[in-house]
C-alpha cells in the first residue's frame, strides 16, 4: 500500500468535510435531535458519496465523469431545490424534549439522504477532478492500486471528521433546553435553505 497516497487521502477527506456546508449543518441538527447514531449515519452517507465520486475519477471512468460535468447545472438545480425543501421541513419541525432519550429511528433514511445530497452536488465531482489532477496519479496511468488507496484515505478521513463532529455535538446536547433546540432547528433549517438557493442559482 502506498502510504503517501493514503495519508494524502486522509488529509483531503478530513479537510473537505470540515467546512460547515449543508451536510455539516444536517449532521449537527440530526445529532442534536435524534442522537449520535443518526448524526454519524448522515456523515457516513456523505463519506460514501465522496468515495463513489473519487472512484469514478480515480479508476478512469472518463465517460461517466464527463457526463457528470456536463450535467452540473441540472444537478445543481435539483440539489438546490432539495436543500430548500429540506430546510423548510426542518424549520417547521418540533424540537425534541432534551430530557428524553434521543430518537433512534430512520438511520437508513439519514444515510440515504446525505448520500443523495452528495451525489447531486456538482462541486464534489469537480473537486475530485482537481484532487486527482494534483495528486500525480494522472501521470501514473492505470495505477488502480494507488487510486484505490487514495480513495480509501479520502473516505476514512471524511468519516473521521463526522465521527468527531457527531461526538462533540452529542456532548453539547445534554446542556441544551427545549428553547435552544427550537432555535437550533430554525437556524439550521434556514442555513440549509440558504445553501439551497445558492446551489440552485449556481453562485
Amino acid at each position: 500500500m502506498d502510504a503517501g497516497f493514503f495519508l494524502q487521502g486522509l488529509l483531503i477527506g478530513f479537510s473537505i468535510s470540515v467546512p460547515i456546508g449543508p451536510v455539516g449543518v444536517l449532521v449537527i441538527r440530526r445529532t442534536l435531535t435524534e442522537g449520535f447514531a443518526s448524526g454519524i449515519s448522515s456523515g457516513f452517507g456523505c463519506a460514501t458519496g465522496m468515495a463513489l465520486y473519487g472512484s469514478v475519477i480515480g479508476f478512469g471512468l472518463t465517460a461517466i465523469s464527463e457526463l457528470l460535468v456536463r450535467q452540473q447545472r441540472p444537478l445543481g438545480l435539483v440539489g438546490g431545490l432539495f436543500l430548500i425543501y429540506l430546510g423548510y421541513t426542518i424549520v417547521r419541525a418540533a424540537p425534541p424534549d432534551p430530557a428524553a432519550a434521543p430518537q433512534r429511528r430512520g438511520l437508513r433514511g439519514a444515510y440515504g439522504s446525505t448520500l443523495a445530497l452528495t451525489l447531486i452536488s456538482p462541486a464534489v465531482i469537480l473537486y475530485f477532478i482537481a484532487i486527482f489532477a494534483g495528486s500525480g496519479l494522472v501521470e501514473r496511468q492505470r495505477d488502480y492500486l494507488a487510486a484505490f488507496v487514495l480513495v480509501l484515505g479520502v473516505f476514512l478521513g471524511a468519516l473521521g471528521w463526522w465521527l468527531l463532529l457527531s461526538g462533540l455535538v452529542t456532548l453539547l446536547r445534554a446542556r441544551l433546553n427545549t428553547s435552544a433546540l427550537r432555535w437550533a432547528n430554525r437556524g439550521s433549517g434556514l442555513a440549509i435553505a440558504a445553501f439551497g438557493v445558492k446551489v440552485a442559482l449556481g453562485v
